[in-house]
């Protein structure tokens, strides 16, 4: 999952080298961080949050698969 939203944000920012993921798992619960630049912010969450709604959903479609409980936060 990790390697998954990492390749998402690196594509949607302009500083793909300040991006980077932490991955915390604790059974089947998977907790997933995302930090960029502070002017990439805005294209990560996109407008209303739509893009940010993106990401957990392709992340949830393909966790559903390991069958994890998988939680993004872009910090």
């Amino acid at each position: 999952m990790k390697d998954l939203v990492e390749v998402i944000a690196k594509a949607l920012v302009d500083n793909p080298e300040e991006v980077t993921v932490n991955e915390t798992v604790e059974g089947k619960s998977v907790k997933i961080e995302l930090h960029v630049a502070p002017s990439d912010m805005g294209k990560v969450i996109g407008k209303q949050g739509r893009i940010a709604k993106a990401i957990r959903c392709v992340v949830k479609a393909a966790s559903t698969k390991d069958d994890l409980h998988v939680d993004v936060d872009i910090i």
